[in-house]
């Protein structure tokens, strides 16, 4: 099973310079294993909370990878409990294929048993991106690299942040609804990021009319956005790959 677009995305992301890589909800551990291939982090965990999963892909690395032992590990549990602690180095923390509220909920509880810690997060919610925006910038967290992608029908966003104290100059404050997302390269990105961004709206104005929430200061906030045509291509730090377990 090759990697989705949406999970070849979220690969390219990974830049070099990491101790340790966390694949977090990593379901079949496509994504990891990926990252394994290619040796990009000296130790790349896979994370799941279901024993039947992590049993299954701890058989396939042991059979995989039986040669190097020492660069991967797999850990049965929630992700708001990851032992980084036990774990010298920088982090990058991947978590996608869940809610913006649950991805929040993991956020928050890592930030506060390792405030010190050197972490990044790859992140691609599902939906309540908003949400999930909001308490990035509650956190201070500061924007590295944002990109809208459309996979099976579906529109994704995924960002990469920071919580290190250490800014670097080329992260950014985060917006509340993104900035990179809604600067196209292309005309078809163009129409991805139109698509979105009326799909978007709807979805608020749905909540809105059911009065289940005030979200008139989102719709308008959402109104307000424009759509750009970037003279300059955006780059990824690393080649998309086809990625998949190996074959024997």
């Amino acid at each position: 099973m090759k990697l989705s677009k949406r999970l070849r995305q979220i690969e390219s992301m990974v830049t070099p310079g990491y101790a340790h890589i966390w694949d977090c909800c990593c379901d079949h551990g496509l994504l990891g294993a990926a990252l394994l291939a290619r040796q990009a982090a000296p130790k790349i965990h896979f994370v799941d909370i279901l024993p039947e999963l992590i049993s299954q892909l701890t058989d396939k690395l042991q059979r995989f990878y039986s040669t190097t032992p020492e660069t991967w590990l797999t850990h049965c549990l929630d992700t708001a409990a990851l032992p980084l602690a036990q774990y010298a180095g920088r982090h990058l923390i991947i978590v996608a294929g869940v809610g913006g509220e649950l991805m929040t909920h993991f956020i928050k509880a890592l930030h506060q048993q390792h405030p010190h810690a050197n972490l990044d997060f790859l992140l691609c919610p599902v939906h309540q991106e908003y949400r999930l925006r909001q308490q990035l910038i509650s956190l201070d967290f500061r924007l590295t690299q944002e990109i809208l992608i459309k996979d099976n029908q579906r529109f994704y966003e995924v960002l990469l942040v920071s919580a290190n104290r250490e800014r670097s100059t080329d992260q950014k404050t985060i917006s509340p609804l993104g900035e990179q997302i809604w600067q196209a390269d292309s005309a078809a990105q163009e129409c991805i990021a139109r698509d979105y961004l009326n799909k978007t709206l709807k979805h608020y104005r749905n909540v809105q009319k059911g009065n289940t929430e005030d979200v008139r200061h989102v719709v308008e906030a959402y109104r307000a956005v424009s759509i750009s045509r970037s003279a300059v291509t955006p780059t990824c730090h690393a080649p998309i790959r086809s990625g998949t377990w190996p074959t024997r």
